[in-house]
């Protein structure tokens, strides 16, 4: 055989084996508006932690907090692109995609843990994240944020109408607007990122999230009184780029749901041991905390009946019909 053969031969099984190797090695970057040692943050830690173990290092995820790859609705055009691989974002801000996702910020729509976990792991859960489907982006499971609760930087709130005139920083849906409108305040459409600094400058009076956010973010250096109102709870979609998602086989695929559903169930109990550590550091740090007294409480539930019944009514009855179907199955009814 003459070298120029042995040679060519050579090259071309090197070639062979390099884009075999390349196939089979991924990186995969997960984007997140969280900082680090936010629940969220560690279930995504720990979703990376178990696709490394079950790829034996051929796939490796890296995680970026803190909106270092830009707000959740450039991730959701990224996602949409192939640009970017995967995200982690507020499951009611994919409302904007599909509308019916405008469910998961109804305004009292869950009670706790218990018809959280049953609505989002059952049949309605994942008919969701199936809808995604045609808009380019693969739900793969739910995170938690948790219950949201009111703050500001004016006055403590102990009734529903010390909200009146507020200036509330809200998530920008037409939802968050409808709540906040009907309970008198004013809503202000602002993406995560830019919070803290519309709170600083006082461009906001307040604005509302879980405590473990507030906590994390350290809201409370410039906001001054907490209401725990648990007026909505946000589950967090796990999300792929469908371009991303047709391009892995069949072994990749189940890989990364497995290790997505595992990482959740990991995630929601993390966040839930975390909140009383939160509320209480919050305390700790100047926060006022208040409640609403049971009459006050069900003023604000009447205030938001009518913005619950508006959603539903421009939603697909089959998609109605199938929460109505899951709080019935978590109730027991």
């Amino acid at each position: 055989m003459k070298p120029s053969f042995v040679r060519l031969g050579l090259a071309t099984l090197l070639a062979i084996i390099a884009t075999a190797a390349a196939a089979q090695e991924k990186t995969l970057r997960i984007a997140t508006q969280n900082p680090r040692g936010h629940p969220i943050v560690l279930g995504l830690e720990r979703f990376a932690e178990l696709v490394e173990a079950r790829s034996r290092g051929r796939v490796k995820v890296m995680v970026f907090p803190g909106g270092t790859l830009g707000s959740d609705e450039v991730s959701i055009a990224a996602l949409q692109a192939g640009t970017l691989e995967m995200a982690s974002l507020n499951s009611g801000i994919l409302a904007n995609q599909v509308k019916a996702f405008a469910v998961f910020d109804l305004p009292l729509l869950l009670s706790g843990d218990g018809d959280a976990d049953a609505l989002l792991d059952g049949p309605f859960g994942r008919s969701m994240h199936d809808a995604l489907h045609d808009k380019g982006l693969v739900g793969l499971a739910y995170y938690e944020l948790g219950f949201r609760q009111i703050t500001n930087s004016l006055r403590p709130i102990h009734t529903v109408a010390d909200l009146q005139g507020l200036k509330l920083r809200v998530i920008p849906t037409p939802l968050n607007l409808d709540w906040v409108k009907a309970l008198g305040a004013q809503a202000v459409p602002i993406p995560f990122p830019d919070v803290y600094a519309a709170l600083e400058t006082k461009a906001v009076d307040g604005q509302d999230n879980p405590v473990t956010v507030i906590d994390a973010n350290r809201f409370d250096r410039v906001q001054k009184y907490l209401l725990l109102s648990r007026h909505q709870y946000n589950p967090q979609s796990v999300l792929i780029s469908k371009k991303v998602w047709d391009g892995l086989d069949a072994a990749h695929r189940s890989m990364l749901a497995d290790a997505a559903r595992e990482s959740a169930a990991f995630q929601r109990g993390r966040a839930r041991s975390m909140e009383g550590a939160a509320l209480e550091n919050l305390r700790k740090h100047g926060m006022v905390v208040t409640r609403l007294p049971d009459g006050e409480a069900r003023k604000m539930a009447d205030l938001l009946r009518p913005v619950t019944d508006k959603t539903l009514k421009a939603l697909p009855p089959g998609v109605v019909a199938g929460l109505k179907q899951a709080r019935g199955a978590s109730t027991g009814k």
